[in-house]
């Protein structure tokens, strides 16, 4: 294919050609600016060149291959020449079906075997969705890893309850007392899917006891009024950013939300005319919050002033380009990092959901509005969440009035 002059100038030959203008608008839609782009465009032009000498097409692109094209990139540039270099252009061409998919990584050793068929029985049998699954390996490989082996692989003729239950006393004792849990629950099912698949002959799922603890201990103490505000005075709502985080906050405070249901707000969850947002929560669970005042006030802040421009239609964006949806730890990350500019220490997002609980309770709201507020299928869960003041408690505990002589 002869050379033709692609976007920005860029000249392009070999089988990326035809997809220059794509990759063009593809970038620029991500928020990367025009002297960033020619940048990719010039590195996807030498990865096109790169392939028509070797007669090779885009559906060529596996691992091995982009790794060989780096190397002799490296030789002639001295700028992008990694794979994150490469994530923009490797990604158009996913999107748009013109080279393969990721290669998963193959299971290492037998250890990581056993453990490939224990995420497939997770996912099949158990009906788990696959980050779930993905925690149930790491909260089990230590127990794994612990397991005798031989040179023919793992050896189970030693997996019994002594084993299970020297592995608890010696790991859980380090953890803290919800991975402790996590850990516990997960190595029950892992024990019950060596049973299943006949890997040993005894369930050794009832060695595992259940983790004890009080439900109410170990909860964090709702922010005060002076630390709300210090929270939101360390966000600069001058800037893009500060106005992103303040909205994000707001959301997490006023509204009461998860990090999950913040990262998934959508444009069209927000009705401006009835006053309403729509909250995507656990369970696939919809629910339509009045949207306070305040809270609306920040987020047309933030969409006019703030947001960038970009097709996505989630309402919080990153910041710098690519522009994509936040997740829920970024959602979390703006807290902690809000949290000591204002020299509080580490905050993360949940603890404002608790704030919220705490203080509607304690204005007089009773457990029932509240869990209704959080969105709990039980006021026994919302209890977890709002811990009762001092205050409110005195204000419980009134004596009786006695209006006359009960003798």
């Amino acid at each position: 294919m002869d050379s033709i002059s692609g976007p920005l100038g860029v000249r392009f030959s070999g089988p990326l050609a035809p997809l220059a203008a794509g990759l063009a608008a593809e970038l620029a839609a991500l928020g990367y600016s025009p002297a960033t782009v020619e940048y990719h465009l010039r590195l996807a032009a030498h990865l096109s060149r790169w392939l028509q000498t070797r007669g090779l097409g885009t559906s060529a692109l596996t691992g091995p291959v982009q790794a060989e094209f780096l190397v002799e990139r490296r030789r002639e540039y001295s700028h992008l020449y990694s794979m994150q270099a490469m994530g923009p252009t490797l990604g158009y061409l996913r999107r748009i079906g013109m080279m393969p998919a990721p290669e998963e990584a193959l299971p290492n050793g037998a250890a990581e075997e056993l453990l490939a068929r224990f995420k497939h029985y997770l996912l099949v049998e158990r009906s788990v969705t696959v980050p779930v699954a993905d925690s149930y390996l790491r909260w089990v490989r230590p127990f794994v890893r612990a397991i005798p082996a031989d040179d023919s692989g793992l050896s189970f003729t030693g997996v019994d309850a002594v084993l299970v239950s020297g592995f608890l006393v010696r790991h859980l004792p380090r953890l803290g007392r919800k991975t402790a849990q996590m850990t516990a629950s997960s190595l029950r099912s892992f024990l019950r899917f060596l049973y299943a698949e006949g890997i040993v002959a005894v369930d050794l799922a009832v060695v595992v006891p259940a983790f004890a603890y009080r439900r109410h201990s170990g909860l964090p103490e709702p922010l005060t009024a002076t630390q709300v505000q210090a929270l939101i005075g360390a966000c600069d709502p001058s800037g893009s950013v500060g106005r992103r985080d303040l909205a994000v906050i707001a959301c997490l405070l006023r509204l009461g939300l998860r990090c999950g249901e913040v990262a998934a707000l959508r444009l069209e969850d927000i009705d401006w005319v009835d006053g309403t947002v729509r909250v995507r929560g656990k369970g696939n669970r919809v629910d339509l919050l009045p949207l306070p005042n305040d809270v609306g006030q920040v987020l047309v802040a933030y969409l006019r002033q703030g947001r960038p421009a970009a097709a996505d239609r989630v309402v919080f964006l990153t910041a710098v380009a690519p522009f994509t949806a936040l997740n829920r730890t970024s959602v979390s990350c703006i807290v902690a990092r809000a949290a000591r500019r204002a020299g509080l220490g580490a905050i993360h997002a949940h603890r404002l959901r608790h704030t919220t609980a705490s203080v509607t309770l304690n204005a007089g709201a009773t457990l029932e509005q509240v869990a209704h507020l959080l969105r709990h299928a039980s006021p026994a869960t919302t209890a977890v969440y709002a811990k009762t003041d001092l205050s409110r408690l005195g204000t419980l505990a009134r004596p009786w009035p006695l209006t006359g002589n009960l003798s």
